[in-house]
C-alpha cells in the first residue's frame, strides 16, 4: 500500500484507525484471472471455513490450479462430491468456455482500458456471474482499486458496525461513508473486510 493511499484513507478517522491497528493491507492483481474468478464462484454463497474446504477438494479433482481445460474435462460427479452443487458446476463450465473462447479477453491485458462498470457488464453476460461476482473479480483478479462491492454482505454488515454501532444503514448511506476512501475504495473495503471477520 502505497503513501497516497494510506494518506488518503487516514483523512477518514475512522478508517485511520483500522488502519493503524491492521497495518498496511494491498490490492493486488491475481497470477491468474480464471483461478481467482473460480474462487469467487465457489465462495458465492458460503461461509469462509466452507468456501477454503470445497476449494480445497475443487483443485484436488482438477489435478492442479484451475484452467479452463481442466474445468471442462472434469468429472461432474467427483465435481459434486467435492462439494460442489450443480448449478455452481454448470457456472464454473460456463466460465472455463467463456474464458476459452477466442472472441472475449477476460484477462488484465484484455480489460485494461475498460471502465469497472463495462467490466461488471461484460462478466455478467456469462451465466452465473452476478454482480458480486464481478466486483469480486475487479478487486481480486484485476486490482482494480476503487471498488465498494456494497452486494457483498460482510462489506454491509462490517461497515454498520464500524461506523454505526451495528445499527442498519442504507446502501446510499454507506456510498457516502465510502466517498470518504475515493479513489481507493477497494483498499477501504479490504480494512472493513478484515475488521469485520476477526
Amino acid at each position: 500500500m502505497d503513501d497516497s493511499v494510506a494518506a488518503t484513507l487516514r483523512e477518514d478517522p475512522t478508517m485511520a484507525a483500522l488502519v493503524d491497528r491492521r497495518g498496511p493491507l494491498d490490492v493486488a492483481p491475481a497470477d491468474d484471472e480464471f483461478a481467482r474468478l473460480c474462487t469467487s464462484i465457489v465462495n458465492q454463497q458460503l461461509s469462509t471455513a466452507s468456501a477454503a474446504a470445497i476449494r480445497e477438494r475443487f483443485v484436488d479433482v482438477l489435478g492442479g490450479a484451475p484452467t479452463p481445460d481442466r474445468v471442462l474435462a472434469a468429472d461432474e460427479a467427483a465435481l459434486r462430491e467435492a462439494g460442489l452443487s450443480g448449478t455452481k458446476v454448470e457456472y464454473l463450465r460456463n466460465v472455463a468456455a467463456a474464458f476459452r473462447d477466442g472472441e472475449r479477453d477476460f484477462t488484465r491485458e484484455g480489460l485494461a482500458g475498460v471502465s469497472d462498470e463495462a467490466v461488471v457488464d461484460r462478466l455478467t453476460e456469462i451465466r452465473g456471474v452476478g454482480a458480486w461476482t464481478a466486483r469480486m473479480y475487479l478487486i481480486f483478479a484485476l486490482g482494480r482499486g476503487d471498488v465498494l462491492p456494497l452486494g457483498d454482505l460482510a462489506v454491509r454488515k462490517g461497515i454498520e458496525r464500524i461506523y454505526n454501532d451495528g445499527e442498519e444503514l442504507s446502501r446510499a448511506e454507506m456510498r457516502e461513508i465510502g466517498a470518504a476512501w475515493r479513489p481507493y475504495r477497494s483498499y477501504g473495503t479490504r480494512y472493513v473486510w478484515a475488521e469485520y471477520e476477526s
